[in-house]
C-alpha cells in the first residue's frame, strides 16, 4: 500500500506517519506538506520507504495529481472546516481512499455530504479518527451494545490527556480549533434533533463505579454522528472534564471570546501560555477530575429497566495529543484495505471496536494486551463488581504511564 501523509510534518502527522513507515504493509510513504524542508526532515529520520514533497493542501489540481500516485491519503491538515472538504474532494476525484482526524462538526457534516460521490468513485473514506473523536466512538458502540435500546450518549475526555507538544511561539491549530469549539453555540442532539446550545454548559454525568461528576460540553463531531450508529437516539454530547483550576480557565476563555475581548488566535495564545506555565504533573491532572481519561456513557433500558453502561479507554500510546490521535489515526489507516466500503463514513459505522483495540494496543505504553484495552462498568452489576473492574483494569493502567 503506498500512503500519503498530507501534513505529515506537523505534530500529529510525524505520530501517524511512523506508525505507518514501520509497518510492513506500506509499501512507499510520502510524507507531504507545504514546509518542504520540514517534510524531508520527518523523511528523513523514517528510512528508505519514506520520501518528502512539498504540497499544499489548497493545491488544487496539484492535489488530486499527487493523490494519483498513492492508494491512501492521511489528512492530518487543520483546521478542517477550511481543508476538510476539498482535500477529501480531491482524493474521490483521484479514486483514492481517505482518512483523517477531523475535530469539527460542521465539516464532518459538509464530509458526509459526500457519500454519493464517494460510493461512485469507489472511494472508502473514514472521518475523525483519533481519540476524540476516533476511539470515544468506538468506546460509545462498545457502552451501547449492553443495552437494548440505547436513547442517550455522552463521550468525554480529560482535557489534561490533549498536552500539545511544549514549545512553539505560536499556537497550533489545535489550540486554535479548541477556543473555538468552547465559545458560542456548539452543535448536539436533544430529543433526537440536532440543535445548537452553549458550549461548557454543564452536563452532570453519572458513571457506574465512579459516581458522580460534571463534565462541560464541547463542540466535537460525536453528537452529530452518533445517531447513525444509534437509530433513534435522543440526546449525544460531547464533553469535556479536567481539574478544577483548568476548568475555570476555559470558563474565562469562553467569556471573553463570547463578549468580543479575545479573538479565537489571542484566545488560543492565553491558553498555549497557561499550559505552559502548569506544572506537568500528568498523573495528577488525569486523575483530578475523578473520571477516566477518554469514556463513554451510554443510557438506556435494558431487561425494560431504565440501565447504564460505561466504557473507558485503559491504555494510551502516549502523553500527548499528538500521540494519542496520530497513532489511533494510522492504525485505523492499516485496516482500511481489509474494509473496502466506499462511501464516506464516520469510526462507529465502519470499525469494528474489538479488532481495532486489538490493533492499537502494541502501539500502547507497555504493548498491553488486547483485552487490557478498555473496561465497561454497569449499572446493573453490583458496586464490588464495577469495582473489581475498575481497580484491576483502569487504575492501574493509569499508573502505568506515570
Amino acid at each position: 500500500m503506498r500512503v500519503i501523509a498530507l501534513g505529515g510534518a506537523g505534530e500529529m502527522g510525524r505520530a501517524a506517519a511512523r506508525v505507518l513507515h514501520d509497518d510492513d504493509r506500506v509499501t512507499a510513504l510520502t510524507v507531504a506538506d507545504r514546509d518542504g524542508a520540514a517534510a524531508a526532515e520527518v523523511a528523513g529520520g523514517l528510512g528508505a520507504k519514506a520520501t518528502a514533497r512539498t504540497l499544499d493542501a489548497t493545491g488544487g489540481r496539484a492535489l488530486v495529481a499527487a493523490f494519483r500516485e498513492a492508494d491512501l491519503v492521511v489528512n492530518t491538515v487543520g483546521p478542517f472546516f477550511r481543508f476538510g472538504p476539498p482535500v477529501l474532494a480531491a482524493a474521490i476525484e483521484a479514486r483514492i481512499d481517505y482518512i483523517d482526524i477531523c475535530d469539527d462538526p460542521q465539516p464532518t457534516l459538509d464530509m458526509l455530504a459526500l457519500d454519493a460521490r464517494a460510493r461512485a468513485a469507489g472511494v472508502t473514506a473514514l472521518l475523525g479518527m483519533g481519540a476524540s473523536p476516533g476511539i470515544a466512538n468506538l468506546l460509545a458502540v462498545l457502552a451501547g451494545a449492553e443495552l437494548e435500546r440505547v436513547e442517550t450518549v455522552v463521550t468525554g475526555w480529560n482535557i489534561h490527556d490533549a498536552q500539545p507538544q511544549r514549545g512553539g511561539a505560536q499556537p497550533s491549530a489545535a489550540v486554535v480549533h479548541g477556543m473555538e469549539q468552547i465559545s458560542g453555540v456548539i452543535p448536539v442532539t436533544r430529543a433526537g434533533l440536532l440543535v445548537d446550545h452553549p458550549a461548557l454548559e454543564p452536563i452532570p454525568l453519572d458513571y457506574p463505579g465512579l459516581g458522580t461528576a460534571l463534565g462541560r460540553s464541547f463542540g466535537h463531531p460525536e453528537p452529530v454522528t452518533l445517531p447513525r450508529a444509534f437509530p433513534g437516539l435522543r440526546e449525544a454530547t460531547c464533553v469535556v472534564i479536567g481539574d478544577r483550576a483548568t476548568m475555570a480557565a476555559l470558563m474565562t476563555l469562553r467569556w471573553s471570546i463570547d463578549r468580543g475581548l479575545l479573538s479565537l488566535d489571542g484566545a488560543a495564545r492565553v491558553a498555549s501560555l497557561i499550559e505552559r506555565l502548569q506544572p506537568a504533573d500528568t498523573l495528577r491532572q488525569l486523575t483530578s477530575a475523578g473520571l477516566p481519561p477518554l469514556f463513554a456513557i451510554a443510557t438506556g433500558l435494558r431487561a425494560g429497566r431504565r440501565a447504564t453502561a460505561a466504557t473507558a479507554l485503559c491504555q494510551v500510546p502516549g502523553l500527548t495529543m499528538a500521540e494519542n490521535t496520530g497513532v489511533p489515526l494510522a492504525v485505523a489507516a492499516l485496516l482500511l484495505p481489509d474494509l473496502r466500503v466506499p462511501g464516506v463514513h464516520t469510526p462507529e459505522t465502519l470499525l469494528d471496536p474489538g479488532r481495532f483495540f486489538a490493533a492499537l494496543a502494541p502501539h500502547c505504553l507497555g504493548t498491553p494486551g488486547p483485552g487490557a484495552m478498555t473496561v465497561t462498568t454497569t449499572s446493573w452489576n453490583t458496586p464490588g463488581q464495577n469495582d473489581a473492574a475498575l481497580s484491576s483494569t483502569l487504575l492501574t493502567a493509569l499508573l502505568t504511564v506515570r
